[in-house]
């Protein structure tokens, strides 16, 4: 039985249509990601998903339960990251935990005696009577990921959960997440961070304007829909970019520009890294494929508010 199980939901505001037939599929254990660009219908999914949302239609099962019907069952063993952190700056680490576990009916006793190991897992052993005032931003997104397991639940969601993280917090995010993972926490994850859907995902769909435009993991994604090889060039004295492209565009299987920068994607890049090694006034960067040119590819480089 799938974790979750999505088949053709729709939820519109007004005359938009935010969610248009999504349908999938999260096998258990696994991380799945959902990612698009902003106001792709992301953060609406995953409220209909939890049921704080009532869809126009479709159908939900979360955890065996049916959804909106019995959501406050299915969460009873669902943990959330929101992509804000939402802790009570009146209350301690360890109060933060304590609180927030009563709404699940847990008793006191049982949740005190799972705040040491929690803070020990988010790296905040020291600071169980610290003052959210006082945790740096990486402290509260950890205390924040502390708190959505207080229930120990079976399902994770994880909304952006390393936004505006330094790289060293983001590390420590991962790692924490693939702990869980290799517990056999099922982990739904949305995420702006290609990579970090690259190092974590099982498999991922990507969606735009509330539908589906590809589904698989991120290997496969890849594989499907873009060269392996990648040269970003960019102009570094203006105006030699735009003839040296269009001098050398049959080197490459596809070329897109973005300002100042042309992407050229290749299966042998060898013959235009031997152009770019004489040209003038141009710098260039070689790489193989990522998830971020697919998601590119799929949804455009037009900037989305």
């Amino acid at each position: 039985m799938a974790a979750l199980d999505v088949r053709d939901l729709r939820k519109t505001y007004g005359d938009q249509a935010v969610v248009a037939g999504l349908s999938f599929a999260v096998e258990p254990g696994t991380c799945f990601g959902l990612l698009g660009p902003n106001g792709a219908g992301k953060t609406t999914t995953l409220r209909l998903c939890l049921g704080l949302t009532a869809p126009d239609s479709g159908r939900i099962t979360l955890n065996g339960f049916a959804i909106p019907a019995d959501g406050q069952q299915a969460r009873a063993r669902v943990g959330v990251v929101p992509q804000f952190d939402n802790l009570d700056p009146d209350f301690t680490c360890a109060e933060n935990l304590l609180v927030f576990g009563r709404y699940f009916g847990l008793r006191d006793a049982d949740i005190k005696g799972r705040i040491p190991q929690l803070l020990d897992f988010a790296g905040l052993g020291s600071k169980a009577d610290a003052r959210i005032a006082t945790l740096s931003g990486g402290m509260k997104r950890r205390l924040t990921l502390a708190r959505a397991l207080v229930n120990d639940p079976d399902i994770v969601f994880l909304d952006e959960p390393t936004t505006g993280l330094d790289p060293q917090a983001r590390h420590l995010i991962w790692d924490r997440l693939k702990q869980l993972k290799a517990a056999g926490k099922t982990l739904i994850l949305t995420t702006h961070f290609m990579d970090e859907a690259e190092r974590l995902c099982d498999t991922l769909i990507v969606i735009d304007h509330g539908r589906k435009i590809a589904e698989g993991s991120p290997r496969g994604l890849i594989a499907e829909h873009i060269e392996p090889q990648v040269i970003e060039v960019f102009d570094e004295l203006r105006g030699q970019l735009a003839p040296f492209v269009d001098a050398h565009r049959s080197l490459a299987e596809r070329v897109e520009t973005s300002g100042e920068t042309a992407f050229f994607y290749c299966r042998a890049p060898q013959p235009l890294l031997a152009r770019l090694a004489e040209a003038d006034g141009l710098r260039y960067v070689h790489r193989a494929s990522n998830l971020e040119d697919v998601f590119i590819k799929l949804t455009g480089r037009e900037l989305r508010d």
